[in-house]
């Protein structure tokens, strides 16, 4: 089965960075991280989950954590300029980033939002992070990430 191409994949080809797609079952009952480590056969540590936040100078902001973490907010507020940050209500996910829950990625939303990765990425050889809609995750390194998204590293997680 030939998988369509997300913008995220496009993005990264536009960029000539090498990924793998990984594809698997999904259960609209379960979006974790978790589950879709499990499903997809990856290991926790390598799944990366993007989570939408609103800082309060500099607007909306991408934390991208390890699947199994809680974001902590006072680092990701440090981290990006802003006093306090605070997740968007589920309602604004989709008109902000075109994506939906279980399904948004870092790369390729409506607009190009500040993106933070947490610096356990950098432990690993490669992280999965969503393709930009559910069923699909990319498989890249995080410097290509990295460089995909200008992100900018800092200690995220609880």
């Amino acid at each position: 089965m030939k998988t369509k191409k997300t913008n995220a994949a496009r993005i990264l080809d536009g960029l000539k960075i090498s990924y793998e797609i990984k594809t698997y079952e999904v259960d609209e009952s379960d979006l974790s991280a978790t589950h879709v480590a499990e499903t997809a056969g990856l290991d926790i540590d390598s799944v990366f989950k993007t989570l939408v936040a609103r800082g309060d100078k500099t607007g909306i902001v991408m934390a991208v954590i390890g699947g199994g973490e809680e974001l902590n907010l006072k680092n990701l507020a440090k981290a990006s300029g802003n006093k306090s940050v605070e997740m968007i209500a589920l309602k604004e996910l989709q008109p902000l980033t075109g994506y939906i829950r279980g399904g948004c990625s870092p790369l390729g939303a409506k607009k190009n939002y500040p993106v933070f990765l947490d610096e356990k990425a950098l432990s690993q050889e490669k992280i999965s992070i969503s393709a930009g809609q559910r069923g699909m995750q990319i498989l890249l390194s995080p410097a290509d990430l990295i460089k995909a998204t200008n992100a900018t590293v800092a200690d995220l997680i609880m």
